[in-house]
């Protein structure tokens, strides 16, 4: 594997910039649906793609990882809502159950599915040693809830919350040593959780999303007031057609086919979730409807500040993971600098913000590693 302190810039500070701009894109680019635009919420690296199933496999990108070190154990649990959030429980060989140990917990990208990067995440921390469970959030995958890919930033938050409930009513796990890493959008779901649930001893968010940002304003603040406006009122003439029984829209996510005119954050998007490398569709869903959340329940996020009072998580420790290339890299800077200590933001050099879904020799996991033993003990 690649030396990490190679890749990884270490000298990190409230106003150090990563090393390259944000890639400049219009509103269209990341909100559009048809007849008025809504947030895309999905994610991939920026490779310029021409075959339409081409896929980047460099830098170890492999999201099916598995290991013959750890044991997977397929879970369920129950939240405050009395939904069944599922999950995947990974567990040392080795692991004395006699004993206590620290979990953490791993949420999947906006869009996805455990299946998309949590997984890996999971069974990567597991063979450092700690048990690890990745789960479906509500409305995805496994877990319940229907319509099936709807938003629900405060139902997701819980999920979380009720993952430390479950962990911590396994024997084998320490229920003052919990922690979570949130990927792209459950980072801001996770962070979402710790501010009302100080169980969660630490906090890693990777490649992370302001949900509530990223409806709101698009990236780079691209997009207008007014313009949200018209995707909120475009999903509120949507629910009339849906209450008196038209069919469910699902807008943003992932483009299913690449034109000459798909942007590269698409291109991005595309190349890990259309492609071998990471596509995956749940059972119940098809490839038309992953990662494409529904018209009326997106405009949920416009409500969700998940940044506001994340202070108040201190003294608890947050680490931030980027890529300094990543077309998101802003909401990780935006966290980092409302964060009280102790904090830490750290740019993976050349990585885009797909490439921390699953590149295993650009993905510091020894740094999430070393994070959490410091910090769950």
């Amino acid at each position: 594997m690649t030396e990490k302190k190679d890749l990884i810039d270490t000298t990190i500070s409230a106003t150090t910039p990563a090393t390259a701009p944000a890639i400049a894109i219009d509103r269209r680019h990341l909100l559009k649906m048809a007849g008025a635009g809504v947030a895309a919420l999905g994610a991939a690296s920026i490779f310029d793609i021409t075959n339409a199933r081409a896929q980047d496999m460099s830098n170890g990108a492999a999201n099916f990882y598995t290991s013959d070190k750890v044991t997977l154990q397929k879970v369920t649990y129950k939240s405050l809502y009395q939904m069944n959030v599922a999950g995947n429980l990974y567990l040392p060989d080795d692991l004395d159950r006699a004993a206590k140990h620290p979990a953490i917990i791993v949420g999947h990208p906006m869009g996805a599915v455990k299946e998309q990067s949590a997984n890996l995440y999971a069974t990567k921390m597991a063979e450092q040693g700690f048990v690890a469970m990745s789960i479906d959030l509500p409305f995805w995958g496994e877990s319940e809830g229907q319509s099936r890919n709807l938003v629900s930033p405060d139902i997701y938050a819980e999920a979380f919350s009720a993952g430390v409930d479950f962990l911590g009513s396994q024997t084998y796990v320490d229920r003052q040593r919990i922690g979570g890493i949130g990927i792209c959008g459950s980072g801001s779901f996770i962070v979402s959780a710790a501010k009302i649930d100080p169980r969660i001893k630490a906090v890693a968010t990777v490649s992370m999303y302001d949900m509530g940002a990223a409806f709101r304003d698009a990236l780079n603040k691209s997009q207008s007031v007014e313009q949200r406006k018209q995707i909120i009122a475009t999903a509120a003439e949507q629910r009339w057609s849906e209450f008196d029984g038209g069919a469910i829209r699902y807008v943003g996510g992932t483009t299913l086919e690449l034109t000459d005119d798909t942007d590269p954050i698409q291109r991005e998007f595309y190349d890990f979730y259309r492609t071998p490398r990471g596509e995956f569709t749940p059972a119940g869903a098809t490839r038309e409807t992953t990662t494409k959340p529904t018209l009326t329940s997106v405009v949920k996020f416009a409500n969700f500040y998940p940044f506001n009072d994340i202070e108040t998580i201190s003294p608890r420790p947050m680490l931030f993971i980027s890529g300094d290339q990543a077309h998101s890299k802003e909401f990780s800077e935006d966290a980092y600098k409302r964060a009280s200590e102790p904090k830490e933001l750290i740019w993976v050099k050349g990585a885009g913000h797909v490439d921390l879904y699953d590149r295993v020799d650009l993905i510091p996991f020894d740094r999430l590693g070393s994070f959490f033993d410091q910090h769950l003990v």
